[in-house]
């Protein structure tokens, strides 16, 4: 018997929640720009840069509804890419 694939269809208010919630945090990342944040700038636009990617893996490019094999991968490639920006954060420091 063959495994039929479950699609999964997302309304146009959800896609469009999502796009106001990306130019939102868009025009937060061009905001927090201006401000002297000190040492905290490139974390914080890394931070809010993390949150918007989140939004385009789960919902246009539908990982939300992929299996736990998928979710692992994700996690271990966020926490490779936290690891490698922390050496190269560490490098620059103490120089």
């Amino acid at each position: 018997m063959e495994k039929q694939e479950e699609h999964h269809i997302l309304s146009y208010k959800k896609l469009a929640m999502v796009l106001a919630t990306l130019v939102v945090l868009t025009g937060i990342t061009v905001g927090v720009s201006y401000v002297d944040l000190g040492f905290f700038n490139v974390p914080v636009a890394l931070a809010i840069a993390c949150i918007k990617v989140t939004f385009v893996l789960l919902f246009f490019m539908h990982l939300k509804y992929e299996g736990p094999v998928i979710y692992l991968s994700f996690i271990s490639t966020v926490t490779f890419l936290i690891i490698m920006i922390g050496f190269t954060f560490f490098d620059v420091a103490f120089r």
